[in-house]
């Protein structure tokens, strides 16, 4: 997968993560893409790692998983932020 795709689905799932786990997060949009982006990386590693397949294409799946690190992300962001 590109690393163009790579930033559209991080753009994604940085979304769709936000909005499954609203609340107030300093740094607005800016820092809601960032990791979204860094989730879709770390999404796809752990995916991997795990055993899930590669992430591949973009597709379902791969959605999936980076919405997953970007929960992650943002819920350890969260954490240290506190």
């Amino acid at each position: 997968m590109g690393i163009l795709s790579w930033i559209i689905l991080g753009l994604l799932a940085g979304i769709l993560a936000k909005w499954l786990m609203p609340g107030r997060d300093g740094g607005g949009i800016i820092v809601t893409m960032l990791l979204g982006i860094a989730g879709a990386f770390v999404g796809g590693w752990i995916g991997t790692q795990l055993g899930f397949g590669s992430v591949t294409g973009f597709n379902l799946g791969s959605l999936f998983t980076a919405v997953i690190g970007a929960l992650a992300l943002l819920f350890v962001y969260r954490l240290i932020r506190k």
